[in-house]
């Protein structure tokens, strides 16, 4: 288990933050910054409308819900680490998912995007140092912390990339 005060972060992110197998952050972003990307990379073109049944999102929908996911938690994570005491609004993933017009978009621009993000998260966090990492915030109506954060992106990326692999490359 990562080194993340489980009583800091809300109950229902335990299932992500369980999913992240590195204690070091800088390692952590690393590696997540490379296997959801390949998976997706070896995912032909023609899949990536697919859908594992009805009512589900496709593939590029997945992939938006990702990268809107991982900018939301670095906002809610800058906040807190610059002592902002705003309690953050909660985001409706499902209304994101039906206005983010995905479909409409290729393999290539989302992969691109993904990595872009990926990339700056990776830059945000690893830019904190343990005051920072350690600040208070909430969001959704729920207490957190900047560490938790981190780690609750982190599994968040690795619970939909599980799906990917069960529900949608067989």
């Amino acid at each position: 288990m990562v080194n993340v005060d489980l009583s800091r972060v809300p109950e229902f992110t335990h299932r992500y933050v369980a999913l992240v197998m590195n204690d070091d952050l800088y390692t952590a972003f690393k590696k997540h910054q490379t296997e959801l990307v390949a998976l997706l990379k070896d995912i032909p073109k023609k899949r990536w409308d697919y859908r594992y049944a009805e009512g589900k999102w496709s593939i590029k929908e997945v992939v938006q819900h990702i990268i809107d996911a991982e900018r939301i938690f670095a906002y809610r994570a800058l906040c807190f680490a610059r002592k902002d005491q705003t309690s953050l609004p909660p985001f409706d993933e499902n209304l994101y998912a039906a206005s983010s017009k995905a479909d409409k978009r290729s393999k290539k621009d989302l992969i691109k995007e993904l990595k872009t993000v990926q990339e700056s998260s990776a830059q945000l966090f690893n830019s904190f140092d343990e005051e920072q990492l350690n600040q208070p915030g909430t969001a959704n109506g729920n207490p957190t912390y900047v560490k938790g954060v981190a780690y609750i992106l982190l599994g968040h990326s690795l619970h939909h990339k599980k799906i990917l692999e069960e529900k949608y490359v067989k």
